[in-house]
């Protein structure tokens, strides 16, 4: 057994997209360096690094979308490109010096708690540690999903999700089938529409898109930003101000969407002209049901000639032939799934075993949930980032991720006042107690009641991904960890010993 396989480690990070890296910056900013970051990619970024279609970029404003703790003077556009994105997360992977502690091309196979060491064994495909706190930091939107489409495997084209794009594959002059309609297809459609001879677009449900008022930033407004990092924080500020004053609506007040329903219906009516075409493309759910999507340039490639809208989901595959559910036919040379990923069924969930024997998949088989978004009951000292209700439908993720950054942070306090050798386990009760008061919260939300279907929602329809409330509240709730929400774990010979010292008292008294 080799040298690594016998380690131990405080903390082991697993993922190196933006949670993971913030996790290894505010584990360090604490003190903390005896971590590691297991990476199962050859590379940092996470989703940033994986996903690299043809226009790929962030519908979140690019002075939001990063760091409070790393602002990004020089972004060159309001809204970021992923080479920008992948780039700003090497620069924060150097600048903080997190690369003696990232172990790439490490993906983890299982993790188990021992209740007698009170740590995790975890084994990865490079060889086996343990740590006392693990830190999940794998994302949502890692593991594509692609659908079980009869006839899929015995297509001759090319086929591929557009998390995984295969850039070796030239698509000039290529009859293309591009399958969904969400936040990636949106941006991909007008990439390669100039591209291929005919694109067809395979629609299960249109979404709701409104314009991107994406522009390059001038060199003098970075040269103000570099010179006078105030005005960078007074830009943020007022991004995040803008969309806190959004969520009532989205949370409280769905109906009052409607005027942002028409604002919606204009933009698409001013690039698409047929009748026929618009009534394919309106949506007949509440805007904001589904995450509002953002491009100026998707309706007017969707009204080119050599591209065909099937209103319906791809049923099945006859060799090069693709048939939609009502019955349409398209020939295609190559398939695009943009399909989305698995998020209510997260994979990691299958490889981590806690305290009982059961794995964290099994665990949230009725649905996820985790006390404040982070500890699940029964996984002691084990917390995730992007957990269970810690989505948004209009604003930037990091600051939810900063947010659990913090809980991380007094989490790691606590078991040092406590002492080293304890952990702490969530107990059933406040998960359970958390759960149900965001839940009750959801049942007025846009997710809820909008009348679509969304991958918000789990197999028994809970919305198990958003989080029905401002990013100030969840801050707030994330600022503490509350002991009383834990169980104190020691380990059995401690307890042991614990209650002899009693009983020898009681004798002696």
């Amino acid at each position: 057994m080799g040298e690594r396989e016998r380690e131990h480690v405080r903390v082991a990070v697993i993922g190196s997209g933006f949670g993971g890296l913030g996790a290894a910056v505010r584990l360090r900013r604490e003190g903390i360096t005896d971590f590691v970051v297991l990476e199962r990619a050859g590379s940092v970024g996470g989703t940033w690094r994986d996903n690299s279609y043809p226009g790929c970029a962030c519908d979140v404003p690019s002075h939001l979308y990063s760091f409070s703790f790393a602002p990004n003077p020089d972004w060159p556009r309001t809204f970021s490109g992923q080479e920008h994105i992948r780039a700003y997360l090497e620069h924060v992977a150097d600048t903080f010096r997190l690369r003696p502690h990232i172990r790439l091309d490490t993906e983890v196979k299982r993790m188990a708690w021992d209740a007698e060491r009170l740590c995790w064994d975890i084994d990865t495909s490079s060889g086996s540690l343990s740590a006392d706190l693990v830190v999940s930091a794998t994302g949502p939107l890692s593991d594509p999903k692609v659908p079980d489409i009869p006839g899929l495997e015995s297509f001759p084209g090319k086929v591929f999700h557009s998390a995984r794009w295969d850039h070796d594959y030239d698509l000039r002059g290529k009859r293309v089938a591009m399958v969904g309609t969400g936040a990636s297809a949106i941006q991909i459609v007008p990439s390669i529409q100039p591209q291929v001879s005919r694109l067809t677009l395979f629609q299960r449900t249109p979404p709701w898109v409104m314009p991107r008022m994406d522009r390059a930033i001038s060199e003098a407004e970075r040269w103000l930003h570099r010179q006078l990092p105030f005005t960078s924080q007074l830009r943020r500020g007022l991004l995040w101000g803008i969309r806190e004053l959004q969520v009532q609506a989205f949370t409280k007040r769905p109906n009052e969407l409607g005027f942002v329903e028409q604002l919606a219906k204009r933009n698409m009516a001013r690039a698409i002209k047929d009748p026929a075409l618009r009534a394919k493309l309106t949506p007949d759910y509440r805007i904001g049901c589904k995450r509002i999507l953002l491009s100026s340039a998707y309706y007017p490639a969707i009204a080119r000639p050599n591209v065909d809208v099937v209103a319906s989901g791809l049923a099945e595959v006859r060799g090069s032939t693709l048939v939609a559910a009502d019955g349409s036919e398209a020939e295609v040379d190559a398939i695009v799934f943009g399909t989305g990923f698995h998020v209510t069924d997260m994979p990691i969930a299958d490889r981590v075993v806690g305290a009982d024997g059961r794995t964290l998949a099994e665990t949230w088989q009725g649905g996820m949930e985790a006390l404040r978004g982070a500890s699940a009951a029964g996984f002691p000292n084990w917390m995730t980032i992007i957990g269970p209700n810690t989505g948004l439908g209009n604003s930037s993720m990091i600051l939810m991720i900063e947010s659990q950054l913090n809980y991380l942070a007094d989490f790691v306090r606590q078991l040092d006042v406590l002492g080293r050798r304890v952990a702490l386990d969530a107990r059933p009760e406040a998960v359970r107690g958390w759960n149900d008061r965001v839940q009750e919260r959801m049942k007025r939300t846009v997710w809820n009641t909008g009348g679509c279907t969304s991958w918000y929602l789990d197999a028994s329809g809970r919305n198990t991904t958003i989080w029905p409330g401002t990013t100030a509240e969840f801050r707030r709730a994330t600022r503490r960890v509350d002991l009383a929400e834990y169980d104190v774990l020691r380990p059995p010979a401690a307890g042991r010993e614990e209650k002899q010292d009693t009983a020898k008292a009681e004798v002696d008294a």
